[in-house]
C-alpha cells in the first residue's frame, strides 16, 4: 500500500507542477483576472481538457509499447534454440 501512496503523491506533485506554469501562461496570454470566479472556471476547465488529452496520449503510448513488446517477445521465442 505504501508504494501506491508514494505514486499518488508523486503524480499529485507532477500535476501541481504542471498547473503552475499553465496558470501563469494562460493568465499572461489572455489577460485573465484570477480574482474573477468565471475566469478561474475557464482556467480549470482548460487545464482539465489538457489533462484529459495528455492521459489519452499516455494510454496510446502505453498500448504501443505493450503491443510491440509482446510482438518482439514472440519473435524472440521463435528464434530461441530448444
Amino acid at each position: 500500500m505504501g508504494k501506491n501512496r508514494d505514486l499518488i503523491q508523486i503524480l499529485a506533485l507532477v500535476i501541481i507542477g504542471m498547473f503552475i506554469p499553465f496558470l501563469g501562461s494562460i493568465t499572461i496570454t489572455y489577460g485573465l483576472d484570477l480574482t474573477n470566479v468565471n475566469n478561474l472556471l475557464k482556467i480549470g476547465s482548460t487545464f482539465g481538457y489538457f489533462l484529459l488529452i495528455f492521459a489519452i496520449e499516455l494510454v496510446i503510448v502505453f498500448l504501443y509499447f505493450t503491443i510491440t513488446n509482446k510482438i518482439a517477445g514472440k519473435k524472440m521465442d521463435k528464434h530461441k534454440p530448444k
